[in-house]
Order: C-alpha cells, then sequence, then structure tokens
C-alpha cells in the first residue's frame, strides 16, 4: 500500500478493505484527484512493468486488473461508501473522477 493513502487511513481511523465500510470520508491529498488513488497506483506500476518489458504478454494483466477492479471493487466500495455518507460521497463523486 501507498505510505500516503495509508497514513490519511490511519489518520482518519477508517477502514481500508474494500469490503468492509467506511467511517470516514477521505476528500484530501491524493483523493483530489482520483477517487481510488491505490487502484491508480497499482494500475500504474502494471503499466510501468508492461513498458518495461516490452511485450504485449505483459498487457494482460493489467488488462485483467482493470476489469476485475471495474467490475468487482470499485463498484462494492462506491456503493457502500455512498450508503454511509449519501449526499456528501455524490458531490464528491461529481468533483471527482473515477481514475484520473
Amino acid at each position: 500500500m501507498n505510505i500516503w493513502t495509508d497514513l490519511l487511513f490511519k489518520k482518519n481511523n477508517t477502514n481500508v478493505k474494500p469490503d468492509k465500510m467506511p467511517a470516514y470520508l477521505i476528500t484530501d491529498g491524493p483523493f483530489k484527484i482520483s477517487r481510488h488513488p491505490m487502484y491508480l497506483g497499482m494500475f500504474s506500476i502494471l503499466l510501468g512493468i508492461s513498458i518495461f518489458f516490452g511485450s504485449l504478454v505483459t498487457i494482460f494483466p493489467l488488462i485483467i486488473f482493470i476489469i476485475i477492479i471495474e467490475a468487482k471493487f470499485i463498484p462494492l466500495e462506491e456503493k457502500n461508501t455512498e450508503k454511509i455518507f449519501n449526499k456528501k460521497y455524490k458531490d464528491y463523486k461529481r468533483q471527482v473522477r473515477r481514475w484520473i
């Protein structure tokens, strides 16, 4: 996990696990530019590895990662967060993009 986001979660005493209910809506730090900066960081690492190796085969884990995150984790996180923070989260969603 990214040190910056880890500190934000600990500082605000909220859960980092995507299947758990959040206790606090973090909107500062990297969350100002992306609603899911940890997934964006993981994507960037996979993209960097793919570029480094320069092989089409290395693109497949990147594609699989995006499909899984978009299909399973992000919808669950956003549903739970909206359930807890309702209007505040809806406003945040209108202001900040999912990825970048």
